[in-house]
């Protein structure tokens, strides 16, 4: 409130005083100054005193009918001092001595003084007032007095931009009338004559009850009159004036005309401040109704998130493996599309949702709300350790599935060997049991005989010979079941019946040796060159089949050394082939002798050797199979050599790049430390900086790309290592997707120092110093300050003392970690530099709007602000349980208070 009484002066009034007003500026002397020719004029000009006489009376009724009260004659109902002591008591709001009822003059007198004395309490001097002249009905010092009540409880409290009563009254009277037409407010006499002041002082307040435009300035009866029905009527403003007064007098009464207005003032003032305060209100939720946005924004960005997270991590764990090589390179191919389509969005939708935090974080803390709480189990805390879990299961998956294709590959190969083996085999066993039970020795002659035993010798050892066969299929069979060949029953059924067989076979063989040796001792004659034949004949034409089975057998390799260690073996073999043809040779050279001796002695052979049934031709055969199979093998040795030159090509082109991109991520990484921490400029310099380096590292992105389809080629070639190269595809996707977090996390402090910048009112100039000492203590460049170190950048910011170095660690660092963030620091410094609302401010705001009372009802919450924010705070507010609570009432305070997390509702 403006000091109205400058230099300790008081009110006064008086026509001996010299002294009858307030003027702007100076003291309430100086105002009554200027109007001690107005008092003079009055005793000659009965039509201001009329005037003075109709308003204050109009002026104490307006306050006495709140006590059931009211007064006729100014004059006369004030002179036993009862109604005066009852009028000071309503407008002033305390209590005055307890009067005198007796109707004596000196009874009279004393209240009148009563009154008198608590005016002169108020800072007013009466001076040639008197407890006398007021109850001898003096109309000229009683007009005074009432004006000096006035002037005190009606038009001192007016104050606009620092000036006193009578100027902040018209000043406020001019800057409301501003855009009318025809209306010049420049004083409170002449100015108001034609009515049109009046009318547009209501009209600016409530336009619904004036039609401003169908006013006329030439009838100014007419004008005057509308507005006083339309003020009395709906703004509860007694009639304290006739219209045809005003019109009728040259200059109306200035005193008149001030208590008149000072009442349209009073009655929209209080409108204006109800204005006031909605609209610090509306500003207060509207910053909550946002946070809450942001909050339900990010509970349901976190919950999509989670389930997401939730639902891949099954997925990735689960590894059962699938039967064939083409179903698990198909879960392989899932596996790729979700590292290159399904996992990159959600790792920006993580890095997002940490930057919406942080920033939510930070508005609440620049409007001084409590921090923001996730629900259970939707803390950023939890979406990392959801996110690390996910990313153990991915690390296993991919090992697992290329380890399950590598087994599925062998168990390929080994069925498929198997099962040339088991058929090998089993020609060869076709009519073996057969034979071995024919009973040929029993009609046999000797010769005969001899041959069936040498024969019999010949079939023991040719099956020795398959002795080492029957074998590897059983080996080959007991590894397929070891790795689990989904077709191990039907493998088991096979080698088990070639087992049975084997074991028949040998049984049969003995039993049938058996036999001939029985009649053996009968046998005399045998031809040895026969015999010698088939000896020979019987293990060359084992080898040929064993090379035969050797140069069709099925290979598998993974590298380069590999498959020219099975080139040099096959050379090796290739050097055996002279050998082996001599071999032949000389085993041909056998039969042609024994025809040559029968022939040169003219013995008819019988047929083929007794002794054995590789006949030459059988050997001619499977030694030309054996010339056709060898070149055959070359082609094919030739064609994986290719292919491993060509995958070790893949090797080399992938690991040329893995070797660029992978230190360039490294590097780009470290450049963003020392950015972060060596930041120059303003926070927009900064911002655009980064921003112009985040899109240098996202144009990147192309030599990632292309890496990935080197990946791939590795990975559809089958290459499980690359001796290259210490960079694997995983490594680079890590580091790829931690530069892109660390870049927007680093840009989105930025952007939080801006918003608490701006917010806070803190200069370009204050946030770099603030940025500057703090790097100049932060040695380390770790991000964060230790105590000492703190302590030490508190003191070139000019603070002091130990006590005050304890009160700020206590703030910067609540949770005792021993460690300042840079954040944590300009949320401190902005605190200490600027102010924002508070709970107070807002539970006085709120105050205004109800009227002072200590609840707030609903349909005052209507009335007062817009509709969303009206219905979000009858929604949150709980009913008042005070003891002047009434049906409805809300309790704003406990409200107020939870907006700044003071108290919960």
């Amino acid at each position: 409130m403006v000091d109205y009484h400058a230099a300790n002066q008081s009110y006064q009034y008086g026509p001996s005083s010299g002294s009858n007003g307030a003027g702007g500026g100076g003291s309430m002397g100086d105002y009554m100054a200027q109007e001690d020719d107005w008092d003079r004029d009055l005793l000659l000009d009965p039509a201001w005193e009329k005037q003075q006489r109709k308003t204050f009376t109009a002026w104490c009724n307006s306050h006495l009918r709140k006590a059931g009260t009211q007064i006729e004659n100014i004059d006369e109902d004030f002179r036993d001092g009862l109604k005066l002591m009852l009028l000071l008591e309503v407008i002033s709001g305390e209590r005055l001595p307890k009067p005198e009822r007796g109707k004596m003059r000196v009874h009279k007198i004393n209240n009148v003084n009563k009154a008198l004395d608590f005016i002169a309490s108020k800072g007013v001097k009466l001076v040639s007032i008197g407890a006398e002249e007021i109850v001898d009905g003096n109309a000229k010092m009683t007009l005074g007095m009432i004006w000096t009540i006035i002037l005190r409880f009606a038009i001192q409290d007016i104050s606009v931009e620092e000036t006193s009563a009578k100027e902040g009254l018209l000043l406020w009277c001019q800057r409301k009338t501003a855009p009318y037409k025809n209306v010049n407010v420049q004083n409170f006499h002449i100015s108001w004559k034609d009515g049109l002041a009046f009318n547009a002082l209501i009209h600016r307040h409530r336009p619904e009850l004036i039609e401003y435009d169908k006013l006329r300035k030439d009838d100014p009866v007419t004008n005057l009159n509308n507005a006083f029905e339309v003020a009395e009527k709906y703004l509860d403003i007694p009639k304290m004036l006739d219209a045809e007064d005003i019109v009728n007098t040259a200059r109306p009464d200035e005193k008149a005309i001030m208590t008149y207005v000072s009442s349209f003032y009073h009655a929209f003032s209080g409108a204006q401040k109800a204005e006031t305060a909605a609209n610090r209100i509306c500003k207060v939720l509207a910053v909550n109704q946002e946070n809450e946005h942001l909050m339900e924004d990010y509970e349901r960005l976190a919950s999509d998130l989670l389930e997401w997270i939730r639902r891949t991590i099954p997925w990735l764990e689960d590894r059962v493996p699938q039967k064939t090589i083409q179903e698990m390179q198909q879960k392989l191919e899932d596996f790729r599309d979700y590292r290159r389509v399904h996992k990159p969005p959600k790792v920006q939708e993580k890095c997002q949702l940490e930057i919406n935090f942080n920033t939510l974080q930070t508005k609440l803390r620049l409007s001084n709300r409590p921090a923001f709480m996730p629900s259970e189990g939707k803390m950023v805390s939890d979406i990392n350790n959801g996110w690390q879990h996910l990313e153990q299961a991915e690390k296993g998956y991919e090992e697992w599935l290329l380890n399950e294709i590598r087994r599925l590959e062998r168990l390929d190969h080994l069925a498929e060997k198997f099962r040339q083996k088991a058929s090998i085999h089993e020609a060869w066993t076709d009519g073996k049991e057969a034979m071995l039970k024919h009973r040929d020795y029993e009609t046999a002659t000797l010769s005969d005989i001899k041959a069936l035993i040498r024969k019999h010798e010949a079939f023991e050892s040719d099956l020795a010979a398959h002795q080492d066969r029957v074998e590897q299929i059983a080996a080959i069979a007991q590894e397929l079941n070891e790795l689990d060949y989904y077709d191990s029953h039907n493998v088991n059924t096979r080698c088990q019946k070639i087992c049975d067989q084997w074991d028949a076979l040998g049984s049969l063989t003995h039993s049938r040796r058996e036999a001939l040796e029985k009649t053996e001792k009968q046998l005399e004659t045998i031809d040895q060159l026969h015999l010698e034949y088939a000896k020979r004949a019987a293990p060359f034409n084992n080898w040929m089949e064993s090379a035969m089975e050797d140069l069709q057998d099925m290979f598998i390799v993974h590298t380069i050394e590999e498959i020219e260690g099975l080139i040099s073996a096959h050379d090796q073999f290739k050097s055996t082939l002279p050998d082996a043809d001599r071999e032949r040779e000389a085993i041909l050279a056998i039969h042609k002798e024994a025809q040559r001796i029968a022939e040169s002695n003219h013995i008819k052979l019988s047929g083929s050797n007794p002794y054995t049934t590789v006949t030459p031709q059988i050997i001619n055969s499977k030694w030309e199979k054996v010339q056709q199979l060898v070149p055959k093998r070359d082609h094919a040795l030739l064609e994986e050599q290719s292919k491993q030159q060509s995958n070790e090509h893949l090797r080399r082109q992938f690991a040329s790049q893995a070797n660029i991109v992978g230190p360039w991520i490294q590097t780009k990484m470290e450049e963003i430390g020392r950015i972060s921490i060596e930041m120059n400029g303003t926070l927009e310099d900064q911002l655009s900086h980064l921003k112009q380096y985040e899109r240098s590292i996202v144009d990147y992105k192309p030599n990632l790309d292309l890496l990935e389809q080197q990946h791939q080629l590795i990975q559809e070639a089958l290459i499980f290592d690359n001796k290259h190269t210490n960079y694997t595809m995983e490594h680079i996707r890590v580091g790829w997707e931690q530069l892109l977090t660390t870049i927007a996390r680093t840009i989105n402090e930025v952007e939080n120092q801006i918003l608490t910048r701006d917010a806070k009112g803190i200069s370009q100039e204050q946030m770099q110093e603030f940025r500057a000492s703090f790097n100049h203590f932060d040695k380390d460049h770790g991000g964060a300050l230790g105590p000492e170190e703190f302590k030490a950048c508190l003191i070139s910011l000019g603070y002091d003392g130990d006590a005050e170095f304890n009160r700020i660690m206590s703030v910067v660092d609540p949770n005792h970690s021993g460690l300042v963030t840079f954040q944590a620091f300009i949320d401190f410094m902005s605190r200490e530099t600027t102010d924002t609302d508070t709970a107070d401010q807002v539970i006085a705001s709120f105050k205004v709007l109800a009227g002072d009372k200590n609840f707030i009802t609903a349909e005052e919450l209507r009335r007062e602000l817009p509709p969303d924010q009206a219905e979000y705070c009858i929604a949150r507010m709980a009913p008042y349980q005070g003891p002047d609570a009434v049906p409805g009432a809300l309790d704003y305070k406990s409200f107020s208070t939870a907006l700044y997390g003071e108290s919960d509702l």
